[in-house]
């Protein structure tokens, strides 16, 4: 039976396998959709949102999305 590993070392040998197999930059694109982020997303939505309707926000996507279209 062997000793359990710290996490630092299981992290060290798991991004030494991941940058053999996927390559250095696959590797950080594994690693980084992980990412906690920052801030407060529920009251930047509202902020965002704050005295839209579903109606009007449905509407701003159906131009945006023509919007693409035409580009």
């Amino acid at each position: 039976m062997t000793a359990a590993a710290s996490l630092y070392e299981i992290n060290r040998r798991a991004i030494t396998v991941l940058c053999r197999e996927l390559g250095i930059a696959n590797t950080l694109r594994f690693i980084c959709q992980f990412s906690t982020g920052h801030g407060d997303y529920t009251q930047e939505r509202e902020a965002i949102h704050e005295g839209k309707t579903l109606d009007s926000i449905m509407a701003e996507i159906k131009q945006m999305r023509e919007g693409k279209k035409q580009a």
